[in-house]
């Protein structure tokens, strides 16, 4: 009897460590677009069973991926069932869109998280995919229960996303963000839809938002809690330390982390945790 008592509190201690969270792949037909657009869903341990609203991580992927580049190179699965399983984080939605382009590597032609002529991505997100979410899962469909984040070309989605819809998101957390442009990234020859994309950057640039914005504008984005982290050998960290010191100047309370690392995925899987903790943290007992 012993034994079977042992064996069954064995098997219990394997199901235990299995529990967690999942990733789930779906599509959505977008009108906008006039293309069955694809994402992938985290979904939290115990969201089937109960009846509970959560809130949302909108997670953005960089340039060159796609909607499957945190759950597949990020490892993310793994990561955000760890963060959670600490207790100071809220249990959450995490969704990975997906605005990878048509060309090789992903890249080319309807790239990016923004409206290039013939391609309105941000229309879409926010008429369309926002919307679609909030149906399709239990969420918590307010500013309050939203986050946005992403890397690279995710982290400049991220902000230029919070900056023009304070009232969606109550976060936004870049890390290894593409912020704005400088010379060096352009220099070279580009191919047309390269230009194109790099247009698109240039005409979103959070750093001249910020420079061109009225006393409103800075106002309502105050209302938002803003995050951002780059690696010391980054190629991008000048934007990152440029678009700071823009939000210090602008009053803006915002977070800044300079760490040690590179452009590459062993930072970004060291950002997620943060990014998680930083989205939606468990509130502490006031004493």
């Amino acid at each position: 009897m012993k034994r079977i008592f042992l064996s069954i509190m064995a098997v219990a201690a394997v199901f235990s460590a299995m529990a967690g969270g999942r990733v789930e792949h779906f599509s959505m037909k977008s009108e906008v677009l006039g293309v069955e657009k694809p994402y992938a869903v985290y979904l939290p341990e115990g969201y089937d069973s109960s009846t509970e609203s959560y809130p949302v991580l909108y997670l953005l992927h960089g340039a060159t991926d796609t909607f499957m580049a945190w759950p597949v190179r990020g490892d993310m699965l793994r990561i955000t069932d760890e963060t959670l399983a600490a207790g100071d984080v809220r249990k959450m939605i995490v969704v990975m869109p997906d605005a990878s382009g048509k060309g090789e590597r992903n890249a080319g032609p309807d790239m990016g998280y923004f409206n290039v002529k013939g391609w309105s991505y941000e229309d879409f997100f926010f008429s369309e995919f926002i919307p679609h979410i909030d149906k399709t899962f239990r969420t918590i469909a307010s500013k309050e229960g939203r986050a946005v984040a992403g890397l690279s070309m995710g982290g400049g989605g991220a902000t230029v996303y919070a900056q023009r819809h304070p009232d969606i998101f109550q976060a936004s957390y870049s890390t290894s963000g593409l912020l704005d442009l400088y010379d060096q990234l352009v220099q070279k020859p580009r191919p047309y839809y390269d230009i194109i994309w790099l247009w698109s950057v240039e005409q979103t640039s959070p750093v001249d938002f910020l420079r061109r914005a009225t006393p409103e504008q800075i106002a309502t984005l105050r209302t938002v809690r803003w995050m951002l982290d780059c690696g010391d050998d980054d190629r991008l960290v000048k934007t990152n330390v440029d678009y700071f010191i823009e939000m210090k100047q602008a009053n803006i309370p915002v977070e800044f982390r300079i760490r040690d690392g590179k452009h590459n995925w062993a930072f970004w899987q060291e950002s997620l945790p943060q990014i998680l903790r930083f989205s939606f943290p468990v509130e502490k007992e006031k004493k």
